[in-house]
């Protein structure tokens, strides 16, 4: 039996649109001689839908338009849908009035409806605020084919590869007991640095401990903050794979179920990317794009300084959108460095976007005049610096509104972290596109992309970063050198070290001390930044769920009770 893997990109909400994908999926695996065709989790609302599903009105649509799919599908078809499922039963035994499905059509009909059977909540999942979960294992028979079905997380339990249960139950283990010839997973499995290859090892280990030929079925594109990278793939009995969709883009591949050795044969293999930069560089890319399609955005403008960040952004958005339609706006103050304004200039044209110069000299000086009754006897500080970030983010704001753009933010994850960015000035924007970048990791895939010839141009890459606000100012006035502040900040987001592993790796205690006060500082503003395209397991975003007011002692305190004898 030929079976069709749909992997698919939805727009959250657009039931006609994302139907009309899976038909024409269809129409092209039936050409191919398919019997099956699988399509990812929530393919008929896109994923992740959130409070849409507590609108009745929605649910209820998705029904009808469920329905209509199915007689429109061709007849001799076999589709597993993805969709949402009334539970008709929670007003009397209680739970969530949904649940997470997928929807087996046939013939003109909805032949069979699958629940989800583990929900989860860590990260940006919230599951369990919509649904409730399924109890019994899933499968069906077709054309003497055994097959089971999962979703998504059903699949991220098995004690043996992590080492622990995170849920009560083991779905894939409970199919093998029943005997089945294949197992499906249909996912919307949102991606993060490494994750494709993390996603092969784990069912890898399952298809081998269970014997049992496996078929991972990814969403691909971007929703919000949220990327999902396709890469679809099929295993044997013995773990092999035997077939591999392309990353970060639309596909439709077939696999080969083999009826008398009842397991998958060898089909056509997509490789994975070269590198981790062109992973990343991919999935960045991606999401610009869908951002700005989706909500139905054509040109970007962002504002280019000269600096590293804002130029990875550039060449992001350029890859993205075409570089007709990206707009680089220069703003030079009277602190602005003669290379800011040379090389923002030599990168627009290595790329071949549209430039334009802004100076705000005299705006500063009009500033400078509102505020010098109120400002009088004070020094010079952070206060007149931030006003011109602050025009800044006036000026694309007003370029952005004017011709319908989108303005996209080019603040990196280190700055982020410790709030060396400015409210209303380098924050504004509709997407934040490297938030989840390190500074390290953006100096990394400008080289990547320097690989075959100049994009960034070389002075960029070379010249100590700066915000260039006051005369002679670089970021380690203010910071730690980045590859100190990185390694800091990995240690104390990703992997949740405490102020005393941070130091006993290395670093010094005031340094450590100082940096994880900033982090807490900071929430207020990353509460107010534009969403952020997740490429990491701890991002600033949906996932990240920190309370501003807070006093936790740990933070506040960080090395009370460590000898302090050197300073920053």
């Amino acid at each position: 039996m030929k079976i069709a893997i749909a992997q698919l990109n939805p727009t959250i909400g657009d039931l006609p649109g994302n139907a009309q994908k899976i038909l024409e999926a269809a129409q092209q695996a039936v050409q191919s001689g398919a019997r099956l065709l699988l399509t990812p989790e929530l393919s008929l609302c896109g994923y992740p839908p959130r409070d849409l599903l507590l609108n009745p009105s929605f649910v209820s649509a998705m029904s009808m338009t469920l329905q209509q799919l199915a007689r429109d599908l061709p007849p001799k078809l076999a589709v597993l849908v993805g969709t949402v499922e009334p539970n008709t039963k929670s007003h009397i035994t209680g739970g969530k009035s949904l649940f997470n499905s997928i929807a087996l059509l046939e013939s003109g009909k909805v032949k069979q409806i699958f629940y989800k059977r583990l929900l989860p909540t860590y990260d940006v999942f919230d599951e369990d605020r919509y649904f409730e979960p399924g109890l019994q294992p899933n499968h069906f028979t077709l054309d003497d084919i055994h097959i089971g079905v999962t979703i998504c997380e059903d699949l991220w339990n098995d004690e043996e590869f992590w080492g622990k249960r995170s849920y009560a139950v083991n779905p894939i283990a409970d199919l093998a007991i029943l005997g089945v010839d294949l197992i499906v997973n249909l996912s919307a499995s949102p991606y993060s640095d490494g994750k494709p290859q993390f996603r092969e090892s784990m069912l890898k280990h399952s298809a081998v401990r269970f014997q049992q030929p496996m078929i991972y079925v990814n969403q691909v594109g971007s929703n919000d903050d949220l990327i999902f990278d396709g890469y679809s793939f099929a295993l044997n009995g013995q773990g092999e794979i035997m077939c591999r969709a392309r990353g970060f883009a639309t596909d439709l591949v077939n696999v080969e179920f083999n009826d008398k050795q009842r397991d998958l044969e060898l089909s056509s293999l997509m490789p994975a990317c070269e590198s981790a930069e062109e992973e990343v560089w991919q999935a960045l890319v991606l999401g610009v794009k869908d951002y700005a399609l989706k909500c139905r955005f054509s040109k970007v403008v962002l504002g280019l300084s000269g600096g590293v960040d804002s130029a990875l952004v550039a060449a992001i958005a350029t890859a993205a959108l075409g570089k007709e339609n990206v707009l680089g706006v220069l703003m030079p103050s009277p602190y602005s460095s003669e290379h800011s304004v040379s090389d923002a200039l030599a990168l627009g044209k290595n790329l071949g976007i549209q430039t334009k110069i802004l100076p705000i000299g005299e705006l500063m000086q009009g500033f400078d005049h509102s505020l010098a009754d109120l400002f009088a006897g004070t020094e010079f500080g952070i206060a007149e610096e931030n006003i011109q970030s602050r025009i800044r983010g006036n000026l694309l704001m007003a370029i952005a509104n004017k011709f319908g753009y989108l303005l996209l933010s080019t603040g990196n994850k280190s700055e982020m972290a410790v709030g060396y960015c400015t409210l209303y000035g380098d924050m504004n924007g509709g997407l934040a596109v490297i938030a989840d970048v390190p500074k390290t990791r953006v100096y990394q895939i400008c080289h990547w992309l320097n690989r075959n010839g100049e994009v960034i141009p070389q002075n960029i890459l070379t010249k100590a970063p700066s915000a260039e606000l006051k005369p002679g100012q670089v970021d380690q006035d203010s910071l730690p050198p980045y590859e100190v502040l990185d390694d800091i900040l990995q240690r104390f987001i990703h992997d949740h070290e405490s102020a005393t592993q941070i130091v006993a790796a290395g670093h010094n205690p005031m340094i450590v001390d100082r940096v994880i006060q900033m982090v807490a500082r900071a929430e207020f503003k990353r509460r107010q930044a534009p969403p952020g395209l997740k490429i990491t397991d701890r991002a600033f975003g949906t996932g990240w769920r920190m309370p501003i007011a807070s006093s936790w002692v740990a933070i506040k305190n960080a090395y009370q009770a460590i000898p302090i004898s050197t300073s920053i």
